[in-house]
């Protein structure tokens, strides 16, 4: 496997870019480091990320500051139970000249912050997820293409479930990543405070253009992948499905349904552009491993057993490493 000249040259290029990107995004966001590699890993690898945290930890904050640094249109959706589909995704109003005229929806952004995507009923989060997977809407009969690049960041409060509507594994299959939102340590939280409490705001200066972005994108899918870590890859999504034949018995013992395809290609694409962000032109079984826990982590179903045993998804997935 050989890389021509210009890629070579494009990879180094790139983590420089995305060292630069680091540091305008540091400027805003104190410590959160996984998190904010993470994102920027689903923003290269045309993939949707769903963070899950308590509220107050700056997941709104994280979105807007990428969005600048990168620098793309941003949205904010705060979903809600009344929320309807032409919400987000617009209508057709008539106007004064008595014409049909389509208005777009704020989902015609290249960043969408999906806040509470739990917070509203399947007919409207489908509206999005529709907008997602297609990267276009369809409304009287016209369709109508996103911008390019177009990335969903949704979010969910773990810890109030009253009034919710939680996706389904179907739709949850559709998101990339599955972001887990800690709290930050003592230091980080005091640097934060400090920062956030005076007269001086950081500014955040945009990196990349959307035509860059695209292209950096492209040379993600373009980056060869040797066959040890394909093979490491699918064995690994294989190996969450109880029943089969290589399925540990902690997968057998505590999960009714495992990981689908989409997993296998998201650990391959993912572990390329976690290579190339640190400067690496082909991924090896190191870089699967470092992406696993945030693909796989929102694809096990958990049965009763688990449940009651308190055994969680990460345990799971960190014994099947």
């Amino acid at each position: 496997m050989s890389i021509p000249s210009n890629d070579v040259k494009a990879v180094d290029q790139f983590g420089e870019q995305y060292r630069k990107l680091r540091s305008e995004v540091g400027k805003v966001i104190i410590g959160q480091d996984q998190v904010v590699e993470n994102v920027l890993l689903g923003i290269f690898s045309r993939g949707h990320c769903l963070l899950v945290g308590v509220p107050g930890l700056a997941k709104t904050l994280l979105v807007s500051t990428v969005s600048q640094a990168l620098g793309l249109s941003f949205n904010r959706i705060q979903f809600t139970p009344d929320l309807m589909p032409s919400d987000i995704i617009g209508s057709e109003i008539l106007d004064k000249d008595r014409n049909f005229r389509f208005v777009p929806g704020p989902v015609f952004a290249n960043i969408i912050l999906a806040d509470e995507i739990n917070r509203t009923p399947p007919k409207t989060q489908a509206a999005l997820l529709e907008a997602m997977q297609e990267k276009s809407i369809t409304t009287a009969g016209e369709t109508h293409r996103l911008p390019d690049p177009f990335f969903v960041l949704a979010t969910q409060n773990p810890i109030e479930q009253e009034g919710t509507y939680p996706l389904p594994e179907a739709q949850l299959d559709r998101f990339m990543f599955n972001i887990w939102v800690d709290y930050p340590v003592y230091e980080e939280e005091l640097a934060v405070v400090k920062a956030t409490t005076g007269e001086i705001q950081a500014k955040v200066e945009p990196v990349l253009s959307a035509e860059e972005i695209l292209h950096y994108q492209g040379l993600v899918r373009r980056i060869p992948v040797p066959d040890n870590v394909m093979e490491y890859a699918v064995k690994l999504a294989v190996r969450t499905r109880p029943g089969t034949p290589s399925a540990p018995a902690i997968i057998n013992d505590h999960v009714s349904w495992g990981a689908g395809p989409r997993a296998s290609q998201y650990l391959v694409v993912g572990a390329k552009c976690h290579a190339l962000a640190h400067g690496r032109f082909s991924p090896d079984i190191a870089d699967v491993q470092a992406i696993a826990l945030p693909v796989l982590r929102h694809r096990l179903v958990r049965n009763y057993k688990a449940e009651a045993e308190g055994v969680t998804v990460d345990r799971i997935v960190g014994s099947i490493l």
